[in-house]
């Protein structure tokens, strides 16, 4: 799951990550007098996306008065995002964060990731933040500092000093950073996170150390530990990828034209392969289980459906936990209680698939029947074509 700037800093707030004081986060349909702001400003107003690139596209604003952030903040609400992240989509900023703005005198780069060739967390900073991380390591591999994380025990105390030491922490900021690195290794651990990233970590004008920014991508595996944070919205998901997971279906949808249903996610990639071999492309990858139930199958059917891009689908079925007669019985069933008006093609393999294929033939519903995933994926996408 990935949390937004705001969600991302309340997180940060309870490891005691040095901030500037937030003013509050405005909706769609809230009023700008619910950001709380006192002091002489400046106050900065961002557009909460899950996408880099913000202030180009317009998404940071910096205001000298209350007024202009309450104007600034009601501009951006509903406004319409595009940055180099998100390869020409629109992202529709729904929320708006103001917070105290403040003079940069340096800007850093920090991140806790998963080094999944070690099997372990490691921590990727330069001394130059507050640009494409990617861009710099291209352009100057050297200026990154890599420092491997043991997840048992967490950052180590000659760790932190080193780290600091080849960022070149000013010596009235050292102790500072060096506890703000391994509160950060804490926020990665103690999350399930797979990425926490602050960029850009800054010394502001009057000497001070605060993270400007977050980036906290946690482990949907893993909710089960945080209730709170299974508890917020999905930002990414459409509502058919949310309907889905409410009823313990995987779905994600793409871009193509073809509805797929397959039980298992290994299955399932080798589905969409191919399907992309034989010349089409999936609208989706759905994943029922390998116990799906005649319920979850007229479903999963319903999903699919809902995408208008679909012209055509392929349910590709390996009969083991739950026999291939069954499955065809829930096929039939479900087709009865949903109404499919594009192509089907259904390929069954495994326990008793005699039989579910006589089911399937037996039934009057117009399937078209395949042996072979290969023979399916040529029938789907010929399908897919025609309609």
């Amino acid at each position: 799951m990935k949390l937004l700037e705001y969600e991302g800093k309340e997180i940060f707030e309870r490891y005691g990550i040095p901030m500037l004081p937030r003013c509050g986060v405005i909706r769609i349909g809230d009023s700008t007098e619910r950001l709380h702001m006192e002091g002489p400003g400046p106050w900065v107003v961002k557009a909460q996306v899950l996408a880099g690139g913000r202030g180009k596209a317009g998404g940071v604003k910096l205001a000298k008065t209350p007024a202009e952030a309450r104007e600034l903040a009601g501009q951006m609400l509903g406004m319409k995002l595009i940055t180099h992240q998100t390869q020409g989509k629109a992202l529709t900023v729904e929320e708006v964060l103001v917070e105290e703005a403040c003079g940069i005198a340096r800007e850093i780069y920090i991140s806790v990731v998963l080094d999944r060739k070690a099997a372990a967390p490691a921590i990727i900073a330069s001394a130059e933040g507050g640009m494409s991380i990617e861009e710099l390591a291209h352009t100057h591999p050297e200026k990154i500092i890599k420092v491997p994380v043991d997840p048992e025990v967490g950052l180590l105390d000659f760790q932190t000093r080193q780290l600091a030491f080849d960022l070149k922490i000013p010596q009235k900021n050292f102790r500072e950073f060096t506890e703000f690195s391994r509160q950060l290794v804490k926020v990665f651990l103690e999350n399930d996170a797979s990425l926490v990233e602050v960029n850009p970590l800054v010394i502001s004008s009057e000497g001070r150390l605060l993270a400007i920014d977050s980036k906290i991508v946690t482990d949907d595996n893993a909710l089960f530990r945080h209730k709170d944070q299974a508890a917020r919205p999905d930002h990414e998901a459409t509502e058919i990828e949310k309907e889905a997971k409410a009823i313990g279906i995987n779905y994600i949808g793409l871009d193509g034209d073809i509805g797929c249903m397959v039980n298992g996610a290994g299955l399932a990639m080798a589905t969409l392969d191919t399907v992309k071999m034989a010349g089409g492309d999936a609208a989706n990858f759905l994943d029922v289980g390998g116990g799906a139930s005649v319920d979850q199958i007229t479903r999963a059917f319903q999903i699919i459906l809902k995408d208008p891009k679909v012209k055509a689908v392929l349910v590709n079925i390996f009969g083991g936990i739950m026999k291939c007669d069954n499955i065809a019985s829930g096929v039939v069933e479900a087709s009865k209680k949903v109404e499919i008006d594009v192509p089907l093609i259904v390929r069954l393999e495994g326990t008793n698939v005699k039989e579910g294929r006589e089911i399937l033939a037996k039934s009057g519903i117009k399937i078209a029947q395949a042996s072979s995933l290969w023979e399916a994926a040529q029938k789907a996408v010929a399908a897919a074509k025609a309609n």
